[in-house]
């Protein structure tokens, strides 16, 4: 059934056409893909369907009892809140439903007895536990920790979370939202690749529907089976995820192409015909050239000219020649900040020409690692040491070695004096920047107009070892692209921190595993990696052999604190049944005519029921840190 729908939207900007004549439609389970270059008009899109933005044209569909959860209208506005009071918020009805209850029962405690106060008491009862009242509390904590916050995260005001807690602060809004649309607006940015992996299952397990914009293309390929791509001011429709959308769409570009070329031939030589016909200057070849036209104007009432592709990079990364087998080597490398220790212990041995990427949790000390083999930072112990001949180019995802005082042009001529402005220009044209955007401010470029003048700096510059930050941040899905070709032809060595599995899928020959205690090494690509972890996972724990001098005292200890904690868990278990079952059965009885008709009989069960709802969260909380010390146990 589809439960949402758009006719012929079409949004205009200062007399400027955005988009016009768009379609589309969503089913109640659809999975959908919205793409297109950086200022095409997908968000705008997703205001139009959440009624932020009026369409100059068309209109919006929506099927009664249709609620939107729009992930991007879910902002954090007051930083000063704890998480678990800013994630609470979504339930602003509930909670002001639960203070006027509370306001009533203090009116009636002081004699307040009138029927009009007893039935606004009994309607709002009535209400907020029909709306999940008793319930939304332990829904929050409970959404909270799944996503991985842990109790003491909970009271932290939201200013002292990073970005990637407070996106998973939204997307927990979201989920207690019961949307059954969602609109989800880059949801993967600043959350890590186990964040995204829990994302992906939250979605595979999602009983609505979603549309959802992105630039990661691994996420894309995961979560969608429809894709719409905005392009040229028109709607597409493509079934398949991204990858098999790319496949449809060469095929009907091609296609097309191929049916414009024949049409175009056979309309030259009609035209032939009739330039024939007439030089001949006879009566009947005039009607024959005539006739010929006629036919000729209806090919081209059918002519479809393809469109022409968005402009993008095209670019090469040149390779200085030189250098051994021997590229960079490692040895025992340490870095702690304020006494915390990021990494110890790691060891690397890159030969010429591999292609490795470094993966680790937000925080592990990637970039770091970088910095110390770029000279940028000291290691706290351990040495590094490059080849022979070895010169290399580093890309800094957070742009700092640009200007914003300078314009573009200057960004660049001062890094390159030797080239002319001609070449200055010629070369930032190549990367998109036309006539006066080379007059801008570095200062008052977007993400992704900067990295694009830090990926031309470091394609002038040249080198045969590139280390690469997070190079696809800030690029949309066409730069990702033509950055992934250009990488993929580059004859030099790579190494890369990012999240993007889909270039690391591409590319990745070795991947590096940074954890605190040293590397993890695996050879092969992203999914490679999957592999191998899903193994380790499901390997049985082999006890190990080799038996010490207090190992039966040891193993004693550990069996018994095993019983201990399966013992507590099990007896948690049972209270929290017994709880659930006693909440269940008083809210039953809440609403027999007993209870509903005698304010003060409702209200001490409700008393009784919030009391037993907070017992419900004590237990959960103690099951979950049970299990949690039992896994570790085992």
């Amino acid at each position: 059934m589809i439960v949402l729908s758009g006719t012929d939207i079409a949004v205009e900007f200062g007399g400027e056409v955005l988009f016009s004549d768009a379609c589309f439609r969503l089913e109640n389970d659809g999975r959908v893909a919205l793409v297109g270059v950086n200022g095409c008009g997908k968000t705008t899109l997703f205001k139009v369907i959440n009624g932020e933005c009026e369409p100059t044209n068309g209109y919006i569909n929506k099927v009664a009892g249709v609620k939107i959860g729009y992930m991007e209208q879910y902002v954090i506005r007051d930083e000063e809140m704890t998480l678990y009071d800013e994630v609470l918020e979504i339930f602003r009805p509930l909670i002001d439903m639960e203070q006027e209850l509370y306001e009533i029962g203090v009116a009636i405690d002081s004699g307040d007895h009138s029927e009009k106060t007893l039935q606004r008491q009994m309607q709002l009862n009535e209400k907020f536990q029909q709306e999940g009242g008793l319930v939304y509390k332990s829904k929050t904590t409970s959404a909270l920790l799944g996503l991985g916050f842990d109790k003491e995260m909970l009271s932290r005001p939201i200013s002292v979370l990073s970005g990637g807690q407070k996106s998973k602060a939204q997307l927990a809004k979201l989920l207690l939202s019961d949307s059954n649309i969602l609109l989800l607006d880059e949801p993967t940015n600043h959350l890590d690749i186990k964040a995204c992996e829990w994302l992906e299952k939250f979605l595979s397990e999602y009983k609505g529907a979603y549309i959802v914009i992105s630039h990661d293309r691994y996420f894309l390929d995961k979560v969608t089976t429809v894709t719409y791509e905005m392009e040229n001011g028109r709607l597409h429709e493509y079934r398949g995820n991204y990858s098999r959308f790319l496949e449809l769409k060469a095929e009907a570009r091609l296609a097309q192409q191929r049916q414009y070329d024949k049409t175009m031939k056979e309309i030259h030589r009609i035209e032939g015909i009739i330039e024939q016909q007439r030089s001949w200057k006879v009566e009947h070849n005039y009607i024959t050239a005539f006739s010929k036209q006629k036919q000729v104007d209806r090919l081209k009432e059918t002519l479809d000219k393809p469109e022409d592709a968005p402009e993008e990079l095209r670019f090469r990364l040149r390779c200085k020649e030189g250098g051994g087998n021997d590229v960079l080597m490692a040895e025992k490398l340490c870095k702690s900040f304020d006494g915390e220790k990021l990494f110890s212990a790691v060891d690397l041995d890159i030969k010429k020409n591999e292609r490795v990427f470094i993966l680790g949790e937000n925080g592990c000390g990637k970039t770091t690692l970088l910095k110390i083999l770029t000279g940028q930072l000291p290691a706290d112990f351990g040495s590094y040491r490059y080849g022979s001949e070895i010169e290399w180019g580093y890309y800094d995802q957070s742009q700092s070695s640009l200007t914003p005082t300078k314009t573009v042009l200057d960004e660049l001529w001062d890094d390159f004096p030797r080239m002319t402005q001609t070449e200055v220009r010629t070369a930032l044209g190549s990367f998109m920047f036309h006539g006066d955007d080379v007059f801008k401010l570095v200062g008052k470029l977007s993400g992704g107009e900067k990295a694009r003048i830090s990926l031309l700096k470091l394609m002038l510059k040249g080198g045969n070892l590139l280390f690469l930050d997070e190079p696809t941040n800030h690029l949309d899905i066409h730069s990702r692209e033509a950055l992934e070709k250009a990488l993929s032809e580059y004859g030099g060595t790579l190494v890369v921190v990012s999240h993007d599995r889909y270039l690391i899928n591409k590319l990745a020959g070795r991947i590096i595993l940074l954890k605190p205690d040293g590397i993890v090494k695996v050879n092969g690509n992203y999914d490679t990696y999957v592999a191998m972890t899903e193994a380790e996972e499901e390997k049985p724990q082999v006890e190990k052999t080799e038996k010490k001098p207090n190992d039966y005292k040891l193993r004693k200890e550990k069996e018994s604190n095993l019983r201990k904690l399966k013992t507590a868990l099990s007896r948690t278990e049972k209270e929290i049944e017994e709880t659930e079952q006693r909440i269940a059965e008083l809210t039953e009885l809440l609403s027999t005519p007993e209870y509903s008709s005698d304010y003060e009989k409702a209200m001490k069960l409700s008393v009784e029921i919030d009391e037993l709802r907070q017992k419900e969260e004590e237990l959960t909380a103690k099951w979950m840190e049970i299990s949690e010390e039992l896994e570790s146990a085992e």
